[in-house]
């Protein structure tokens, strides 16, 4: 069985029981068949179209279902019980024994359906539908509108795509927990929201070590208050977690958090009081034979691995929703993320795509609050591509709304409104995505640095057609897109060249080519350090850690080999970590 692993372990409880493994499936939709047996199969967590699914069928597929009996003990009924699902894509719908019991909209994020009433003692049949049509109104991220990948749309992703669970809770139990952490005194405030009321046993503990308690009633929203006999931060490179236990009458949750405080201040990006540079690096979590899912927590490891050893401190996970593991594992490891949706595909001008977007993004902001790898929030990506003769207006207001929405769900977090697009008033981060050349790009810095203007239109070239965003001088600057070199090795440089091209009407492609190790290495030097030298810049993104499909621009392979010799990452590390002019002054 791939992923056998509790999928969250910011919220654990013992009673997880994993469903992954064989399904019956079948492509389409029918109403005999809610409570019978379907004519294939298929290995979840694997979309469809994946190699590892044992399906690999990446045609438009719009309705699919899925089913497999389980076993339920008499013990299960006592309280609730209840069928989780990490991520769907994109509209489920959950029938026991041939009674519908739940439904969910959204690609991305996990909801649960409680089965009690549907279950007897005995086998039972779960049998989940899914309708997921790319040509509909909705987030897509990546994934690609035409029937083959092209330029920066890859392979679609339909159904169940994260692991399924069944879990056993009391009457009363834990809804949510969030942790707000204080490192000025080394406390943390804890929210639990409950179902019932009960006595309540908060127990904190820092490597085996109990350093910080509360107990009380809880009933619906309670908070505690505990201070930590210990105080240790959440660091770059030291990811220090606190292990927490809650009890709520007879249910138990086991969580995490991090000790740290995130801020922009005076254009600078605050870590614990301290100025960081975001050194990050563009993760889009594609996988060859899993696509939008990894085979195993040691994918998530090595990608991260990869990513300290090149010097970056940070990762942007761009149009996707990742996974909870994938998040603990930058937790444990003292990365920083930006935390993203996969926004593309909605039309912004659709008054419905508002509640679409707001209603997911929602879930997202909620579900991953406790992660102290989280440092930005970014909801939208790009967001001019939508827009309609007529529509800036409405898509000004569209996007503001999505950060006013995130602001008031988490207001201990910078949120960046729209990653590369028109910012509206309220962004507390100015970034801009550039994919010019070396050149090109000193000319932008000089204009920052002694004009401190920063006009997007001058970026993305004269024949856009596009208001221009002005930076107001206040807020920081972020350059979260750069770079997209391409290099592929092939036995002639002309072989490169004809096969590699910065537009998006060939197989392979990236922003730019390097025909050569030394090129790239030297190209990369000299545009990073442009943005390290510039006081007014807290931080970059490069573009990318690996390739994805046809878009090979990555620093490795999409099956994860290094591009370069050891000597040429080397330099690439050497570069990235060259101190920062805005860190200069702590």
């Amino acid at each position: 069985m791939y992923r056998a692993e509790h999928p969250n372990p910011q919220f654990e409880r013992d009673t997880y029981t994993c469903l992954n493994g064989e399904w019956e499936f079948e492509i389409g939709k029918s109403s005999e068949k809610m409570n019978a047996s379907l004519s294939s199969k298929i290995e979840v967590p694997f979309c469809m179209e994946s190699k590892l699914s044992g399906i690999h069928n990446t045609d438009f597929i719009t309705d699919c279902m899925y089913s497999r009996e389980i076993e339920v003990k008499q013990s299960d009924l006592e309280g609730r019980f209840v069928l989780h699902f990490g991520a769907v894509d994109y509209k489920t719908e959950v029938y026991v024994n041939g009674e519908k019991a739940g439904e969910h909209k959204g690609g991305y994020t996990a909801f649960e359906v409680e089965i009690t009433p549907f279950v007897t003692v005995g086998k039972n049949r779960i049998t989940v539908v899914i309708h997921d049509d790319i040509t509909e109104n909705v987030p897509s991220g990546k994934q690609s509108r035409k029937r083959e990948s092209f330029g920066c749309f890859y392979t679609r992703v339909t159904g169940i795509w994260q692991t399924v669970w069944l879990e056993r809770t009391p009457k009363e139990y834990i809804k949510q927990i969030k942790f707000y952490p204080n490192i000025a005194d080394g406390s943390v405030r804890t929210e639990i929201i409950s179902e019932g009321k009960a006595a309540t046993e908060i127990t904190v503990y820092y490597d085996g070590r109990q350093v910080g308690k509360a107990t009380g009633d809880g009933y619906y929203r309670h908070d505690y208050e505990i201070k930590l006999a210990e105080k240790h931060l959440w660091e770059i490179g030291n990811g220090r977690l606190y292990d927490v236990i809650i009890k709520f009458g007879d249910d138990e949750v086991k969580s995490y958090f991090g000790l740290r405080e995130v801020k922009f201040e005076k254009r600078k990006f605050l870590l614990n009081g301290k100025s960081i540079f975001q050194r990050l690096v563009l993760d889009q979590g594609y996988y060859t034979d899993g696509v939008y899912t990894a085979p195993s927590v040691g994918e998530f490891q090595r990608d991260i691995s990869f990513v300290r050893d090149l010097g970056f401190n940070g990762i942007r996970l761009h149009q996707k929703v990742f996974d909870q593991r994938f998040l603990y594992e930058c937790d444990r490891s003292g990365v920083m993320v930006w935390g993203e949706y996969a926004s593309w595909g909605v039309r912004y001008e659709d008054l419905e795509a508002l509640g679409t977007v707001i209603g997911e993004w929602t879930e997202t902001v909620e579900q991953y609050f406790n992660h102290p790898s989280i440092v930005t929030w970014c909801p939208l990506n790009e967001a001019w591509n939508n827009l309609d003769d007529g529509g800036k207006e409405r898509d000004i207001r569209f996007v503001e709304s999505v950060y006013q929405t995130t602001k008031m769900l988490d207001p201990t977090r910078p949120c960046v409104d729209v990653s590369g697009g028109y910012h509206g008033k309220y962004t507390d981060l100015f970034d801009f995505h550039c994919y010019h050349s070396a050149e090109e790009i000193e000319d932008y810095i000089e204009e920052i640095e002694k004009n401190g203007k920063l006009v997007m239109d001058t970026l993305y070239g004269k024949s856009a057609e596009r208001e221009g965003t002005v930076w107001d001088g206040k807020k920081p600057i972020h350059a979260s897109e750069y770079g997209g070199v391409a290099y592929i090795k092939y036995s002639a440089a002309d072989d490169l060249k004809s096969s590699v091209s910065c537009g998006r009407e060939q197989n392979a492609w990236g922003y730019s080519t390097s025909v050569s190790e030394d090129e790239f290495v030297e190209q990369y030097i000299k545009t990073t350090e442009q943005y390290l030298a510039c006081d007014k810049i807290c931080g970059f993104c490069y573009t990318q850690l690996y390739d994805v499909e046809q878009e090979q621009n990555g620093l490795y392979t999409y099956g994860r080999i290094a591009k370069f010799s050891q000597s040429a990452l080397d330099r690439i590390k050497e570069c990235n970590n060259s101190s920062a002019a805005i860190e200069k002054d702590n």
